[in-house]
């Protein structure tokens, strides 16, 4: 199932929206902490975003740019303002489609189909889409996502990267160096305390898909992955 997150700050509107995603078979989740919304991101794992822009503490845009760092999952703003300027600073926030109050609900959905299908479903670009697999075990680098059986998990771009380099090398070792300069190229510096946070975050996240002990740390040299399941 789908899951949706709202980020709307006046109750009204953010109950009808919920009220009308769900018909359509989706799961609605209502951001209720305006502090960190990115709390509420990395709690749901949502397939898709509504974002509005004017928010109690810091704006949509800000918190765009903050789910960019971790996702490439569709996010569509739901706004009063009206104007060019903001829909041209919501794209380069990294939003996917801008939609201006007072709107149709069923618009809303249209919307939210196309992304889901472009994303995720019949117009996913299944030809460029890289998949790296191990042992049946899928990550899609792009989404970012990882699929093994009917179980999957949603990626910060770090962890997806990090994921990338391991299964790349699987069954050899990723180095240290490799990981550290692959997490560079997405930031200008990294502290090395980055990818021991991430490799632990990453760990977790192959918790959730019932794989224990997948990433093995190789003393003086950097860290192995490990297909337990199939030992």
């Amino acid at each position: 199932m789908y899951k949706i997150l709202i980020v709307e700050d006046d109750p009204n509107i953010s109950t009808l929206l919920q009220s009308h995603i769900q018909k359509y078979g989706y799961e609605a989740v209502v951001a209720e902490n305006f502090d960190d919304i990115m709390e509420s991101f990395n709690a749901v794992k949502p397939h898709l975003v509504l974002l509005d822009v004017n928010l109690p503490k810091f704006d949509g845009f800000y918190w765009c740019r903050q789910i960019r760092h971790e996702s490439t999952c569709p996010i569509i703003f739901i706004s009063a303002r009206a104007g060019e300027m903001e829909q041209i600073m919501a794209i380069e926030s990294g939003a996917d489609d801008y939609i201006t109050k007072p709107f149709h609900y069923d618009v809303v959905m249209a919307k939210i189909k196309g992304q889901l299908r472009r994303i995720y479903g019949d117009y996913a670009p299944n030809i460029s889409e890289r998949i790296v697999e191990v042992e049946g075990l899928k990550l899609f680098p792009e989404r970012p996502e990882i699929h093994f059986g009917a179980e999957q998990v949603l990626l910060t771009k770090k962890e997806a990267i990090l994921a990338e380099m391991l299964l790349s090398k699987f069954p050899r070792t990723a180095s240290r160096e490799d990981l550290l300069a692959a997490l560079w190229d997405d930031e200008s510096f990294v502290e090395e305390n980055t990818l021991n946070v991430n490799i632990t975050r990453l760990r977790k996240k192959f918790n959730e898909l019932g794989i224990e002990n997948s990433i093995e740390t190789v003393r003086g040299l950097g860290y192995r992955f490990n297909a337990t399941w199939s030992e």
